[in-house]
Order: structure tokens, then C-alpha cells, then sequence
């Protein structure tokens, strides 16, 4: 694959990169004209400017409508992470100048223990309406990946985590590891899911979870010797999956409704398997006021 080979010019501006994102979702210059009030010409000439800048093709023109290159594709992607990463900034420099209020960007994997930020996060915004939050949802991958580029103030990762290249603090509390399970299977009669329940057992299992130890040294060999019949990113469709008979999926307490009447239930591991859960931000972080004041009440709270 043939990447941009140059960087964006700082120089250009962030109404070019609109134009481009204007042109690229909805597939036509003339559509895109029609929205952002240009001529058709000069939006064009603006993209063709842009592609000679960068030294690449960005769009494939065609007679009815246009499509990205694959240079296009990553160029798109960029262009939303720095459009949203100078809206927060400029955010930010606004809030400065008022009372306490502004946006506060969280991303968090999946977890129950997100409660207890949700509680505070409330009692703050009530206090000082001006506040607004912003939630990512997303594994540690995804979180972390927007931690580095600005694109959040602060990350909730379940452990393993990469703790070492953030501050952070441990937030009160452990998630419990398990097996979602039809509630019409064998399993769903146990109390508790042991290592030898799980060999030969067809299971959907989240992509960190089994590239990690955690799971491997709780069954005592490699977890990628298990039955993997699917891998999932958030839990919501695997559950589904589940409730249909797909298999059994690995996860965390808590996240999917099992009372009576959802075809599933939740069984924990025996040996008991817990992971503890992280506020995370990148160290030497340059707060907003609403930032700040947030981490305070978290710290306060968790002192509790």
C-alpha cells in the first residue's frame, strides 16, 4: 500500500481539510459544493491543490461519483482526528476566559465499575451546568490510541494496561471475569466455570482479552488452544450471538442484562479471576479548569 508520503503542511488549512471531508462524504464536487455554498470549480480546484501539496491522489473522479484512493482513505481519517482535535482545543482556550464549563472527553472500555465516574461526572455537571462530557467507547487499544493523540482527556482501561506510560489512579472496585452462557445449556446449571469446562467449549472472546496472559494463566496453558468461534470488540452483539447459540463468550461482569427472560446468564470463574480497573491520562497533561476540577472530585471521591 502506497501511504502519503508527505506530512500535512501546517500551513494548510483546516477549511481545506473540510472541503475534502465534504467531498468524500457525499461522493460528488457538486453535492459537496452545494453544501459548504462554493462553486463546483473552486471546491475542485482547492482538492487539486491540496493532492499536488501532499504529492498524492486522494480521489478517483469519476463520471457519476468520486472515490477515495486508498491514500484518500488514510488522508480521511486524519483530516477528522485534527479538525476534532482543534475543535477541542479551541474548547478549551474559550473555556479559559469563562466560568467553569467546557467539554470533558472520556473513553472507556467496557466495565460496570464506569458507575462510579458516572456518579461523580453527574454531581459536577449538576453543580456547574456548563460542563459537558463526551464518552468513547472503545479496548484499550482504541482509548489508548485516542489518549496519544489528544483526542481525550482521560481513559478507563481494565488491566492488563499499559499504566506505565500514563498517570493514573486505580479506581475502587474489580470486574470479575466469566462466561455469558445460553441459559439452555449444561453450563448455565453450574455456579461457577472451571479451566476444564472451557476446552472444546465454542466461545466468543473479545481480541485483547486473549492476546493477553491474564486468561492464559488462569486456564494454565495458551488461550489461543481454545474454540474460538467468533471475536467481538464491545459486548452488545456478542451477547446476541450468544442468545442465538453461537457459543459461550468470555467477558466481564455486569455488562449485559441476564435477568429473567434474556435466554442468557452470566457464570463466573472458579478459580475467581478478577481485573482491576484505571483512570488513566498522559503524563505532563495540560488540564482545561473543567478537567482539572473533574480529576479533583475523582481523587477526592476515590479517597472516600
Amino acid at each position: 500500500m502506497k501511504y502519503l508520503i508527505k506530512e500535512v503542511n501546517t500551513a494548510m488549512e483546516i477549511r481545506v481539510l473540510k472541503y475534502f471531508l465534504a467531498v468524500a462524504r457525499e461522493e460528488s464536487f457538486s453535492r459537496a459544493a452545494g453544501v459548504l455554498h462554493l462553486s463546483q470549480p473552486t471546491l475542485s480546484r482547492q482538492i487539486k491543490d491540496m493532492e499536488n501539496e501532499l504529492g498524492v491522489t486522494l480521489l478517483v473522479r469519476g463520471s457519476r461519483s468520486v472515490t477515495l484512493t486508498r491514500e484518500g482513505m488514510h488522508m480521511r481519517k486524519r483530516a477528522e482526528e485534527m479538525i476534532e482535535l482543534m475543535d477541542k482545543t479551541v474548547g478549551e482556550l474559550s473555556e479559559q476566559e469563562q466560568d467553569i464549563g467546557g467539554d470533558i472527553y472520556i473513553g472507556s472500555g467496557e466495565t460496570h465499575i464506569m458507575r462510579r465516574i458516572a456518579r461523580v461526572a453527574v454531581a459536577l455537571q449538576r453543580e456547574y451546568p456548563g460542563i459537558h462530557y463526551h464518552l468513547f467507547s472503545g479496548n484499550a487499544d482504541d482509548v489508548g490510541d485516542r489518549l496519544e493523540k489528544g483526542l481525550l482527556d482521560f481513559g478507563v482501561m481494565i488491566e492488563p494496561a499499559p499504566i506505565h506510560k500514563y498517570d493514573y489512579i486505580q479506581i475502587p472496585g474489580k470486574d470479575v471475569w466469566g462466561l455469558l452462557i445460553p441459559t439452555t445449556h449444561p453450563l448455565s446449571e453450574k455456579t461457577s466455570i472451571s479451566p476444564k469446562d472451557m476446552w472444546g467449549l465454542p466461545l466468543l472472546v473479545s481480541r485483547q482479552s486473549i492476546l493477553t496472559n491474564t486468561i492464559s494463566g488462569w486456564l494454565g496453558m495458551d488461550a489461543t488452544q481454545l474454540t474460538i468461534v467468533a471475536t467481538y470488540n464491545l459486548v452488545y452483539n456478542a451477547a446476541l450471538m450468544v442468545e442465538q447459540g453461537l457459543g459461550c463468550a468470555l467477558c466481564l461482569d455486569h455488562l449485559v442484562n441476564v435477568q429473567d427472560h434474556s435466554g442468557i446468564c452470566f457464570r463466573p470463574f472458579a478459580p475467581r479471576l478478577e481485573a482491576s480497573v484505571n483512570l488513566m491520562w498522559k503524563k505532563y497533561q495540560v488540564f482545561s479548569p473543567a478537567c482539572e476540577l473533574f480529576l479533583s472530585r475523582i481523587q477526592a471521591d476515590f479517597d472516600e
